[in-house]
């Protein structure tokens, strides 16, 4: 498996759904626009949301995009898993009204297993209880054997944009990083089980096929759309055979920079924490600033604050006194200002 780096797998994939007819767009802001249901775009569909609700009509019916996106809804994880992030990269290929299930698995499972030549005998499938259709497609396309494929309830794998609305069935691809990775859960480390850093989730297809009214009826749509989303990261950490988003060649320079301002050296254990929350806070605060965003008492300002203090209160840990976080920000500009010109406006 070839070794690609994180702005290669930005490329490929957005070149790759080209080919397949989609209109290749440019991340939105952080900040959500003409959306009061949300403070900062936390996913790579919420810029997209009224061409999947008909308010506005898309440029076109196939769409891909690299979506920059903050969350913090689960911030005290940050450091302390291989995966949680408060910024992250979504990469995203959506439907309005045009393809549907078959030619979205047919898409996922060429890019993952010829562009990226993961190894198929790694992948499993997990599927909403009743949609047989897409178990019988995963079966029809890829060969996947039957064992491979997991039907798992709403929880897991259906998905709605409210408590009303469109909403449908989704189909997750995950990888087995390997017994190293296993956990010691009492019904032991499987797949639909666990939630340790084995069985990574690297891809979600939504499958938007009905509306749900203020009832919970659910009806078919008349145009069926499709909203998937890989987290950036993640697939680079398994394409650089790394342990943790933070090890990849998005973060680890961060880290490195910490080492040199701090004086000490980071430890890939859990004395490395503060280094992983100040290397993820920092690009937060750069991408939250470069949209517009500024510290305040409500509100994105609030969360922009929040984030700042905690890597601020971090690098004090480490020693580290007087401003410093603006170091970071040059950093993250030099790092990801080809693929985001606004950080080096």
């Amino acid at each position: 498996m070839k070794k690609y780096g994180v702005n290669d797998l930005r490329r490929m994939y957005l070149e790759f759904f080209e080919s397949k007819g989609h209109l290749a767009m440019k991340s939105f802001s952080l900040v959500p626009h003409n959306d009061n249901s949300l403070l900062l775009i936390n996913a790579g569909m919420a810029p997209l949301k009224p061409y999947f609700t008909g308010q506005e009509i898309p440029p076109r019916r196939r769409v891909t995009t690299c979506q920059k996106c903050i969350r913090t809804g689960d911030i005290e994880n940050v450091g302390k898993t291989a995966r949680h992030l408060t910024f992250f990269e979504m990469l995203g290929n959506f439907s309005f009204g045009d393809y549907f299930k078959e030619d979205a698995i047919k898409n996922a499972w060429g890019f993952l297993t010829e562009e990226l030549k993961l190894p198929k005998e790694q992948l499993y499938i997990t599927i909403y209880n009743d949609d047989d259709e897409a178990h019988d497609l995963w079966r029809k396309i890829t060969d996947m054997p039957e064992e491979r494929i997991l039907r798992l309830g709403e929880k897991d794998n259906f998905w709605q944009m409210g408590e009303t609305g469109p909403c449908g069935p989704c189909s997750e691809i995950h990888i087995d990083r390997g017994a190293e990775h296993a956990c010691n859960h009492p019904d032991g480390c499987a797949l639909g089980v666990c939630d340790c850093d084995r069985w990574l989730e690297i891809w979600n297809l939504v499958f938007m096929q009905y509306n749900r009214d203020e009832n919970g009826v659910m009806t078919p749509l008349p145009r069926p759309s499709i909203d998937t989303g890989m987290g950036l990261e993640r697939i680079t950490s398994v394409m650089q055979n790394v342990n943790s988003n933070y090890d990849t060649d998005l973060i680890y320079p961060l880290i490195e920079k910490v080492e040199e301002i701090s004086g000490k050296q980071y430890d890939k254990g859990a004395d490395g924490f503060p280094f992983r929350v100040i290397a993820d806070h920092a690009r937060s605060c750069t991408f939250l600033i470069c949209d517009g965003v500024l510290p305040s008492n409500e509100g994105r300002g609030y969360v922009l604050r929040r984030i700042l203090r905690r890597a601020v209160r971090l690098g004090k840990s480490l020693g580290i006194e007087g401003p410093f976080l603006y170091q970071f920000s040059a950093k993250v500009a030099d790092m990801m200002g080809e693929d985001y010109p606004e950080l080096l406006d």
